[in-house]
């Protein structure tokens, strides 16, 4: 894959240009970042364990037990800007 093309679609796409110097310098940039990945795929990963984290975590959250709490329909709107017939009223917003 040619990556100075790839630079002239996506100045394109962005609306912006860069100079023919900048240009080669990305392209640059992009071809050592493709060989660095493609020395990656290399490397035997075999027998490694996959991770989603390298720290040694657990979830600190409460347990999701369903509970029964009744809320008035009062205590409900009593935040509310603007109610209607004990609804919420919110701006129109179709035609």
């Amino acid at each position: 894959m040619n990556a100075l093309h790839n630079i002239k679609e996506y100045e394109a796409t962005a609306k912006f240009e860069l100079s023919e110097t900048e240009r080669q310098w990305v392209s640059d940039c992009i071809d050592t970042l493709t060989g660095d990945f493609r020395a990656l795929e290399s490397v035997d990963t075999s027998e490694t364990e996959s991770l989603v984290t390298v720290l040694n975590i657990q979830n600190v959250l409460r347990d999701d037990i369903a509970t029964e709490k009744i809320v008035s329909r009062d205590e409900l709107l009593s935040n509310a800007p603007e109610q209607y017939n004990g609804y919420f009223q919110v701006p129109k917003t179709l035609e």
